[in-house]
């Protein structure tokens, strides 16, 4: 079996690079299948996360404004399928050319599309509000449409699938990419939030949640792993919160990071299916997260193993980080039904649906 994933680059601390590097590893060692993956633009120099070494690498060079660009995709993308011949491509990308791909693969092979984001996910919105919102809605509607062409749409979570309405889906979160020996003892004062720092993602909601509650625990400190923070110190620097935030660089060992939390937080504007919050479940870190579209609901099963808090609500979100900052018998509570939801993620739960999958189609 000879798999050919396309993505637009694995060369950051991503989720999606994250997972990948997790899913084909598994593939190669477990299914003994061939696995390729093809980027733009030096999409895989350097390499944040390690990869298997059997996995083989393909680049296509894209350049120039959008007619000339989809002209080089076109080209590249089926010159590199004609050398590869796979048995299946599997798309992490769901930008705009995601969705054309369907129109341009020459070749009949069964297609993969993954959605990795909320179907409704933008960049900061434009200050041209009309052609903004104009923009929005036709991009809206294609992707619909052209999602609809793939062989199969895989979605991390039923919620997801319900933004989408496609009919030939699977239902295939992703799996938890680490095994924990220990659990976090909760004796920090440490809140911890680990994002890029993008509109998506929402650390600049956070900040001024951090400013009301650190008046009343001075004490505590929050943690944001972010990288190109300069913005955020900046928006700190003018909530008076600078001595109580320390921001910190992407990190490849994480799980240390966070066994020494005693919270995690998110406020992100849109999700999927956030890895972190099933990270920091795993090591026993209690989490409050907005309910934004479409992913800390399929995860946290509220006031059970973590908080939701009503997307955009400032007020009650501090109410409710308050609430286990203040509680340790809560914390203690939720830790251990977080680790216990995150069971259901392992590896051994969830690869096999993937191989079968695969199987059936090709």
């Amino acid at each position: 079996m000879k798999l050919l994933y396309i993505v637009p680059n694995i060369n950051n601390e991503g989720g999606v690079a994250r997972i990948l590097s997790f899913k084909t590893d598994y593939f190669i060692t477990q299914c003994g299948y061939e696995v390729h993956i093809l980027t733009q633009n030096n999409g895989n120099t350097p390499l944040f996360y390690s990869f298997h070494e059997d996995v083989v690498f393909h680049d296509m060079q894209l350049k120039g404004a959008a007619p000339l660009f989809a002209f080089q995709y076109y080209k590249a993308l089926n010159q590199n399928i004609s050398l590869i011949k796979p048995n299946c491509i599997l798309i992490c990308d769901n930008g705009l050319k995601a969705f054309l791909l369907p129109f341009l693969v020459r070749r009949k092979i069964p297609l993969l599309l993954e959605i990795h984001s909320s179907i409704h996910v933008q960049e900061h919105p434009s200050s041209h509000a009309v052609f903004s919102s104009l923009k929005r809605n036709l991009q809206y509607h294609f992707k619909k449409y052209a999602a609809q062409k793939y062989t199969k749409v895989v979605f991390l979570s039923n919620e997801s699938a319900q933004e989408w309405n496609v009919r030939k889906k699977a239902i295939i979160p992703n799996p938890l990419w680490f095994a924990l020996n220990s659990v976090a003892p909760l004796s920090s004062r440490k809140v911890l939030a680990v994002a890029r720092n993008t509109y998506e993602k929402g650390l600049d909601r956070l900040l001024p949640i951090w400013k009301e509650v650190v008046t009343l625990y001075p004490s505590w400190k929050l943690e944001l792993y972010c990288g190109n923070y300069q913005d955020l110190e900046v928006l700190a620097r003018e909530l008076g919160i600078q001595d109580s935030v320390v921001f910190l660089d992407s990190t490849k060992t994480i799980q240390e990071v966070y066994l020494q939390a005693a919270i995690y937080v998110m406020t992100s504007r849109y999700e999927c299916f956030p890895m972190v919050l099933l990270e920091a479940m795993a090591s026993g870190v209690p989490c409050v997260a907005y309910d934004c579209p479409c992913g800390p609901r399929a995860i946290i099963n509220h006031g059970v193993d973590g908080l939701l808090v009503e997307d955009g609500n400032q007020d009650e979100f501090i109410k409710q980080l308050q609430l286990l900052m203040s509680n340790e018998t809560l914390c203690l509570e939720m830790s251990k039904k977080a680790q216990a939801t995150s069971n259901a993620y392992q590896i051994e739960q969830v690869m096999p649906e993937w191989q079968k999958l695969i199987k059936s189609l090709t």
